[in-house]
């Protein structure tokens, strides 16, 4: 009588597991996300190492709000400014929506600010790191991308004169910079194909470029594990990998550096 109760437990466990062991057949995906999720992490970390994810959910949220707004939004010059007041004061939410947009994106570009001080005062941009520094500042400047050519969206006065200037401060770049006035405006002054540009690379080409670099910077902390803090004894990961030898490299821990000396002992 007591098997069958636990006869029944086994298959309906089964039974549930099944699409994910079909995934992961098939793609290795679910062991992927498992050593992503409960990899090796230095025990005495604290929540300044938490940044780097307040950055990715930052990023989230604007890319959500980002397409809602879409949905509602207008890049022509005769409607950009009526369609927003439609978005604010008569779609359900869309104040909200709006809101978190707006000021998300300021966190977004405060939070890009915080990780990367961290970073540099624990000095986790130094080897095997550099790559994923050099990522993160590609990061910094696609954002800050990614808040300029949002600006002009609302077509008011306030965007309109903001763009002018910003504009006219990239214009005045060496050698580049007509070239480069002259790309932001699609002409000789800020115009309706202005206002279309910039919606075209605030919502296709930088996500997708700040979207691709994320999951690079993801891959590459995963692959190198997470920095210790100065003060800590314990490295990151769990030594060298399988497998491989560092004798006479000089390059002790690869990708997963050895362990930090006492420098009392």
């Amino acid at each position: 009588m007591a098997t069958r109760p636990a006869t029944k437990k086994a298959q309906l466990q089964e039974a549930i597991l099944y699409p994910l062991d079909w995934l992961e057949e098939r793609s290795g995906l679910v062991g992927g996300v498992k050593y992503f999720l409960f990899r090796h992490v230095p025990a005495d970390t604290n929540w300044m190492q938490t940044l780097g994810s307040a950055t990715l959910t930052a990023f989230i949220v604007q890319a959500v709000t980002g397409v809602i707004l879409a949905m509602y939004y207008k890049p022509d010059t005769k409607d950009a400014y009526s369609s927003i007041q439609h978005i604010t004061n008569d779609v359900w939410a869309g104040w909200l929506v709006r809101g978190m947009h707006r000021w998300g994106a300021s966190v977004f570009i405060i939070l890009m600010f915080m990780h990367m001080g961290r970073v540099f005062l624990f000095g986790a941009y130094k080897y095997p790191r550099e790559l994923n520094w050099i990522v993160g500042v590609l990061l910094l400047a696609m954002g800050l991308g990614e808040g300029f050519t949002g600006y002009l969206l609302p077509w008011d006065q306030t965007a309109y004169w903001a763009t002018v200037v910003g504009i006219n401060i990239n214009g005045s770049a060496p050698f580049l910079g007509p070239f480069i006035s002259q790309f932001l405006q699609g002409g000789t002054y800020i115009n309706s194909d202005t206002l279309a540009r910039f919606y075209s690379i605030h919502m296709l080409m930088i996500p997708g470029a700040i979207a691709a670099l994320i999951g690079l910077h993801l891959y590459l902390v995963v692959r190198l594990g997470v920095t210790s803090p100065p003060w800590s004894k314990e490295a990151a990961g769990t030594g060298p990998l399988a497998g491989t030898s560092t004798k006479g490299t000089g390059r002790s821990g690869l990708t997963r550096p050895s362990p930090r000396k006492d420098s009392r002992g």
